[in-house]
């Protein structure tokens, strides 16, 4: 028999990029197809997807795509995947139902091959059979994925956290966790995200509580600022609302599609009268107006940005208005958004965020909700999935205070294999896999090497020096003529410029007409000499371009 191999594409040492491979004789699924948005040292792109390059190359069988939930990080990346990869997608109906708007945009609504699946209700892909168990997240119908390979049950727990008052009353499903845990799980897959946090996290109702108290005492415009996919916490603003008085106005594309998808469902229940941004709203009372719009991480183009800066077509802020982000700050997005809480407070508005105010709770599992998980499904080997590098250090030290022993622990990072048979488990040869950049309607086309080139452009600047050659005599006719961008003051330089212009000059000079006469090998020459000469005189090194015609 072939061992089952067990490959994270993306997901393991960072947050976002979640898609993880498991394979058995060239056959092989995957669970989740996630994004990852770019961080500030990556210039000028849209988004990261996953690499599936390993599934192209080496002709492996994808039987199917199955997703855990709805949230970005988990399908953001099945519009461009699914332009590779012939494949089945496989979720639950709200998710799919969130996704086909998705795929829609991308014109791959009537093409893609989606499935809907239930929790309890298992199913065959190729050599797997899968089940998917209810967890509660921060949305509805959530699943952790229990796949039995020829090797033995592998689970999959997606995000999760232990809700005991769920909004939606369906509960976290422990009789089935621990039902595995009796049959006997030869491998845990756990999220990770929240390992660093003790205790238990709070159920969502918490959230009602505190939201209700701000709403109380409240006399002008409500603005709530979420994620669009959040439809338990947009219920609650709902009910809130309308035990206020408040007539409900939905402001920003996703969350009217998102709001408009789930209460077709039967996912969320939302009072009549409910308004969007273009319709009449202006008719009512101050305090009679609840905003929900998306925003929440201060987005450049989102509507709550518009609204913050004052440039929103119909939507201000006065004094004695509320805003409530009712979020968590993403790592990487503070200071987009403690820019816009700054424009908020110039507005005059009273402003709730999760360092002043618990009007968020988090959809992940603090430390005794993944002890519990260990112990529900006492699996024989473990790996966390979902966090950065250290993350999963403390996650692994985690379970090895459950009982794990600490050879059957293994950390991996994306790119790495482990092996699995009925009864080991052990690293091989990792392959090859990295990160595919979207920028606007490229995918794939930029690489590491540009994106060097535009953080050297961000940091140092640009010098192009443009002249003209005679062809036959290799004397300089025209030129040099240097623009700089981004490297000096237009007019502050004009010495050190000039300089430079007598060093383009002086290395023509000192060249053989040879080298002079052949443009690729001038423009070289006068490349490293102002190169030289700019690091030597100011200690910074621009992009140098050269740009020499023939006359």
């Amino acid at each position: 028999m072939e061992p089952v191999k067990v490959i994270p594409l993306g997901g393991l040492g960072e947050f976002g990029l979640n898609m993880m491979l498991l394979e058995y004789a060239d056959e092989a699924i995957a669970i989740d197809c996630g994004l990852m948005f770019p961080g500030a040292d990556l210039f000028g792109i849209d988004l990261v997807i996953p690499d599936v390059s390993y599934l192209l190359d080496n002709k492996i069988a994808l039987h199917g795509i199955v997703l855990t939930h709805a949230h970005e990080d988990h399908i953001g990346a099945l519009p461009f995947i699914l332009k590779q990869l012939d494949a089945p997608v496989f979720a639950t109906r709200l998710t799919l139902g969130l996704l086909k708007n998705k795929l829609k945009e991308h014109g791959l609504d009537r093409t893609a091959d989606l499935r809907e699946i239930k929790a309890g209700q298992p199913w065959q892909l190729g050599p797997f059979k899968l089940e998917g168990i209810r967890v509660t997240h921060s949305l509805m119908d959530c699943l952790a994925v229990a796949v039995h390979t020829p090797a033995g049950v592998v689970i999959h727990t997606g995000d999760f956290k232990i809700d005991q008052t769920p909004m939606n009353g369906e509960c976290f499903d422990f009789q089935k966790f621990a039902a595995y845990g009796e049959k006997g799980v030869l491998l845990l897959l756990s999220d990770s995200t929240n390992v660093e946090r003790a205790g238990y996290t709070p159920s969502e109702r918490e959230v009602g509580k505190n939201l209700e108290e701000i709403f109380s005492r409240s006399r002008g415009k409500i603005f709530v600022a979420t994620f669009s996919s959040n439809i338990p916490r947009i219920q609650q603003v709902a009910d809130i609302s309308q035990q206020a008085g408040r007539r409900l106005v939905l402001s920003g594309r996703s969350m009217v599609n998102n709001a408009q998808i789930a209460s077709e469902l039967g996912y969320l229940q939302l009072p009549k009268g409910v308004m969007t941004e273009g319709e009449p709203w202006q008719n009512l009372a101050r305090e009679q107006i609840t905003f929900l719009t998306t925003g929440s991480q201060g987005e450049p183009l989102s509507a709550l940005h518009r609204v913050a800066l004052d440039d929103h077509k119909s939507i201000r802020i006065e004094p004695g208005d509320t805003v409530i982000l009712s979020s968590k700050f993403i790592p990487g997005n503070e200071k987009t958004i403690t820019n816009l809480i700054n424009h908020l407070y110039r507005r005059g508005a009273e402003v709730h965020y999760e360092s002043v105010s618990e009007i968020h709770v988090s959809g992940h599992a603090s430390q005794e909700e993944l002890k519990a998980m260990l112990h529900l499904t006492r699996p024989r080997y473990f790996v966390p999935v979902h966090g950065e590098y250290r993350h999963l250090v403390r996650h692994i030290q985690l379970a090895q205070a459950v009982g794990i022993p600490a050879e059957n622990c293994f950390l991996l990072e994306d790119g790495e294999v482990l092996e699995l048979t009925s009864d080991t488990a052990r690293r091989v040869a990792p392959i090859s896999v990295g990160r595919v950049f979207v920028d606007g309607k490229g995918v794939g086309d930029v690489e590491d090497v540009v994106i060097r080139d535009r953080r050297h452009l961000s940091e140092d600047g640009m010098v192009l020096a443009v002249m003209a050659i005679h062809q036959q005599s290799g004397e300089v006719v025209a030129g040099p003529d240097l623009i700089s961008r981004g490297f000096m003051r237009a007019d502050g330089g004009e010495e050190i410029l000039e300089r430079a212009k007598q060093v383009v000059l002086q290395t023509l000079r000192d060249t053989n007409r040879e080298t002079r006469s052949d443009p690729g090998e001038a423009q070289e020459e006068v490349r490293k000499a102002l190169r030289r000469y700019f690091y030597k005189t100011l200690e910074r090194r621009p992009v140098v371009l050269a740009f020499i015609m023939e006359t």
